[in-house]
């Protein structure tokens, strides 16, 4: 795909405007296709060469949304944000290119842009329900939590059936402390999604600890690891509920076997540390949060007061 010094080398033969406007098109599309090939085959970097020299010879729409997706590969965030600001100054109403940008602000934390673009696509097209909810997931991480459920409860009643909607809500609503509302929406998850969905599971384990249902908040966290062995927050949650049972040999092998399955679990070590610092074993402690925090320095701070919280009758 070496196509740039042939496309952009010096020709000997003098061209008519007509030629160069048939020239630039021809490069152009060779330089869009030859991107999105590239793009297909995980080649970025080159993809990202293709995209911006076609839009050097013709902004197009098309070419600044794949333009977009190969800098989000990248992990360009700012450089994707600058394109997709030129492709909504370009066609303001295109409401896939402002959720688009949506999705980059978050990434970015940019958390109020977020809802202005959600709130410019709702007056476009009011049954849009990607924009109710997303403006849910923006007003979540802005602490208006009210608002949050009220517009992931109009998402739904846009889109029927609407699992991620009640995931959603049922999150918000444990974050609210409301329990009983949480545990019916994470119920209407499992009961939509094909079996087998894990992260419904682990949320409505911590449904019940917050009803205090203790028996039933291990049995999901135990269900959850059935259903995948390496899915380190179940290990956490689990290895929890077994100390809050002074099951600490049990809570013991759950970290274990958390750190066999990822031997760069910080919060593991640190949890497993703190645990056999309560056990008695001081060598093995001082060992374990000595790797934590090598793997991850800060990893101990949100995990002693968790682990404190334990000893204290209570986990959230």
């Amino acid at each position: 795909m070496g196509i740039f010094s042939s496309l952009f080398s010096s020709s000997k033969k003098e061209e008519t405007q007509e030629d160069k406007q048939q020239n630039g098109q021809k490069n152009f599309d060779i330089l869009k296709y030859d991107g999105v090939r590239a793009l297909q085959i995980r080649q970025v970097k080159y993809a990202i060469r293709c995209f911006e020299e076609a839009l050097n010879i013709q902004k197009d729409p098309e070419t600044m949304t794949f333009l977009i997706s190969a800098y989000s590969m990248a992990q360009d965030t700012e450089s994707a944000l600058e394109t997709a600001d030129e492709l909504i100054e370009l066609e303001p109403e295109n409401t896939d290119a402002l959720l688009t940008r949506v999705n980059l602000y978050f990434m970015a934390d940019r958390d109020k842009d977020a809802i202005a673009d959600c709130d410019r696509v709702i007056e476009l097209d009011e049954m849009n329900f990607l924009a109710w909810i997303l403006r849910a997931k923006a007003k979540r991480a802005t602490g208006d939590w009210e608002g949050a459920v009220a517009d992931v409860t109009r998402s739904m009643a846009i889109k029927e059936n609407f699992a991620d909607g009640y995931l959603l809500r049922a999150q918000l609503y444990l974050a609210m402390k409301k329990g009983e509302e949480a545990l019916d929406d994470v119920n209407q998850v499992i009961a939509l999604v094909e079996e087998g969905e894990e992260t419904a599971h682990l949320l409505r384990g911590q449904i019940y600890e917050l009803l205090g249902d203790q028996d039933a908040a291990l049995q999901e966290y135990q269900e959850v690891l059935a259903l995948n062995p390496f899915n380190e927050e179940a290990y956490l949650l689990a290895a929890r509920q077994m100390i809050g049972r002074q099951k600490y040999p049990e809570a013991l092998a759950l970290y274990d076997e958390a750190i066999e399955h990822n031997e760069q679990f910080a919060r593991a070590y640190t949890a497993r540390g703190q645990l056999k610092e309560q056990m008695g074993d001081a060598v093995g402690a001082a060992q374990d949060l000595q790797i934590a925090a090598e793997l991850e320095p800060e990893a101990g701070t949100k995990e002693q007061a968790d682990f404190d919280n334990l000893y204290k009758g209570g986990i959230f």
